[in-house]
């Protein structure tokens, strides 16, 4: 696709630079404009684990790919070995793109290697890309907001420590009464059911859950807050998934008859 002539000028990416760009949800087609000029100009890539491959596919064959996904209760790079890669490269002279699912700066780390880019006195630019809990829903017809269901709604991490103080965050996040929209949830779907259950969130709350959105896997399963952790394993629903939680799940089967599938 050209762009337009009156298009705004793209940046340069000079040597020595590190770029922090989301990838949005999967499918190389929801790539910024921004993000796909990254990726064709990096002459390093350190990607993560949620980065589709064909979007890596779009770079030069010669630019330098680095893997730095990070998979939950497997061996994974540590954030300050992640830091230092880029780092590194940046101060060989290398221009450095820093991709992740999603957005760098929804539960990505972002800020920490943006912090860490500042303490060595690298320059750095920041893409935000289309963050994977809110495109996962809307594209399964799922509104994270809407006029007659909720005036805000929450964006949680689901893979956070088995201990007190977080299921009590989770007692406490079902008393604010907005939908909430859970990101790595999997391994920890039945503690976090469960928790919202005792904090009063009712048994038939409509939930969603959404598999690999945006890509070939892509499965959307509709259930309730107590069927929620059975009904997912019985269907075989693994990461990376999402799961919508609130009223504006209910809201998917009143679009899909006349919905055309995005793809």
């Amino acid at each position: 696709m050209k762009l337009p002539d009156n298009f705004p000028t793209l940046p340069d990416f000079p040597s020595g630079e590190v770029w922090l760009a989301g990838a949005g949800p999967g499918d190389p087609r929801l790539l910024t404009v921004l993000a796909l000029h990254a990726v064709s100009n990096a002459d390093t890539i350190v990607h993560d684990a949620l980065v589709d491959p064909r979007i890596l596919d779009l770079a030069d064959k010669g630019t330098e790919r680095i893997f730095a996904g990070k998979r939950g209760g497997r061996p994974s790079p540590q954030q300050r070995d992640i830091n230092t890669i880029l780092i590194d490269r940046a101060r060989a002279g290398r221009r450095v793109l820093r991709l992740k699912g999603g957005d760098p700066f929804v539960f990505g780390r972002g800020w920490d290697e943006a912090a860490a880019l500042t303490g060595a006195g690298i320059r750095f630019r920041i893409i935000p890309g289309i963050t994977s809990g809110l495109a996962a829903a809307a594209l399964a017809g799922i509104p994270a907001t809407s006029r007659d269901t909720n005036h805000a709604v929450i964006l949680a991490a689901g893979h956070r420590a088995q201990d007190g103080k977080s299921a009590a965050d989770w007692e406490a996040l079902a008393k604010v009464g907005q939908p909430i929209i859970l990101y790595m949830p999997m391994a920890q779907l039945a503690d976090i059911t469960a928790a919202l259950a005792r904090g009063g969130m009712a048994s038939d709350t409509p939930v969603a859950i959404i598999q690999g959105a945006s890509t070939a896997e892509e499965r959307v399963v509709e259930s309730s807050l107590a069927k929620l952790a059975d009904d997912a394993r019985r269907e075989g629903i693994g990461a990376p998934a999402i799961v919508v939680i609130g009223k504006i799940a209910g809201l998917r089967q009143g679009l899909l008859s006349s919905m055309v599938g995005w793809q």
